[in-house]
């Protein structure tokens, strides 16, 4: 009689291939999700790459129809129909090349992966404080943005003087922009130390006094004018962006509050200082931008202690000391390093 032989598993066999299958299970899952992971980065960078040439094609579309180089994405109409693709800095380069980074696809993060190349111009970069030269006359670095930014905003180191105010608001007569009556040591504002500046009032009908008439509109003012005929005679058109007063908010960006108690009344004093001493000059204290509570009659200053004051002043005590934003050029020559 024979035995009949089984050929079934048995469940030693069964769990031992069930071992083997989980080994290898877990062997390939992250080969098979690493190939899957790599093919997704894979598609998402031609994702981006199809979207840049998509954008490559608006340029010259752009060109053809209008016959101008295009110099912002958002002058394009752009066809492209893949994949959602955003990024952080989407540029034209100034050879109407693309450059695309820090983008997502499918708002999946796309690292270290970009289209083209940064091709945008360097700039110098200066500091707050930084003492530069432009056509002959000093100035001090207020702001500026660093090496990507073509603008930097420059305060005159010394306000201009009673001949520059003269020459440029002219005097002696009762319409010429500096002297509001017949004498002119009433419309030419200076001191002692020789600094100029002018009257912020505009109507020839406003008086000291009651100040009637007056208009403390900046946009209108005397000491508009005569900065911007000064600018303008100490710079070259295509360098200069903008000409004005510092503004009071501006101004008090580089302050300290310091506070301190009177021992005598247990008052506490607050007194608002500029952190740097180029800020301001004891020999002078000049004009703002902004008026006091929007008060017809009220001028901010900046006393020549560097305290920002508001009220009713004299304009023979106050100066003026020009603002300037300029594009960067071979004109501006650095002295030295400033502050910050």
């Amino acid at each position: 009689m024979f035995k009949r032989k089984s050929t079934a598993f048995t469940l030693i066999e069964l769990i031992a291939t069930l071992v083997i299958m989980a080994i290898i299970a877990l062997i390939a899952t992250p080969l098979v999700m690493n190939i899957i992971r790599k093919a997704r980065i894979f598609a998402d960078k031609r994702s981006i790459d199809a979207y840049g040439r998509s954008i490559e094609l608006a340029i010259s579309s752009h060109l053809l129809d209008t016959g101008k180089f295009a110099t912002s994405i958002d002058e394009l109409t752009i066809e492209y129909s893949g994949n959602k693709v955003e990024c952080e800095t989407k540029q034209i380069n100034p050879d109407s090349s693309v450059y695309l980074s820090n983008c997502k696809v499918n708002n999946r993060e796309v690292t270290n992966y970009s289209y083209g190349s940064d091709k945008s111009p360097s700039y110098d970069a200066y500091k707050v404080g930084d003492e530069v030269t432009y056509k002959g006359v000093d100035y001090y670095v207020l702001k500026d943005s660093g090496a990507k930014d073509n603008v930097v905003t420059l305060l005159k180191a010394e306000p201009l003087t009673v001949e520059e105010v003269n020459t440029y608001g002219g005097v002696g007569t009762g319409d010429n922009h500096v002297n509001r009556y017949t004498s002119s040591s009433q419309g030419t504002a200076y001191n002692s130390y020789g600094y100029g500046g002018t009257a912020f009032y505009t109507s020839e009908t406003c008086i000291p006094g009651p100040q009637i008439g007056c208009n403390n509109d900046y946009e209108f003012s005397d000491v508009k004018y005569i900065i911007d005929k000064w600018v303008l005679s100490k710079s070259n058109m295509n360098d200069l962006k903008i000409a004005r007063l510092i503004s009071k908010e501006e101004y008090l960006y580089y302050c300290n509050e310091q506070i301190s108690m009177d021992n005598t009344s247990g008052n506490v004093n607050v007194e608002i200082l500029p952190k740097y001493d180029w800020l301001y000059n004891s020999n002078y204290i000049y004009w703002t931008i902004s008026k006091q509570d929007d008060s017809e009659i009220g001028i901010t200053y900046i006393n020549n202690d560097g305290k920002v004051l508001t009220g009713s002043i004299y304009w023979e005590n106050v100066t003026v000391r020009p603002v300037v934003e300029l594009y960067k050029n071979d004109g501006i020559t650095r002295k030295n390093s400033g502050n910050n």
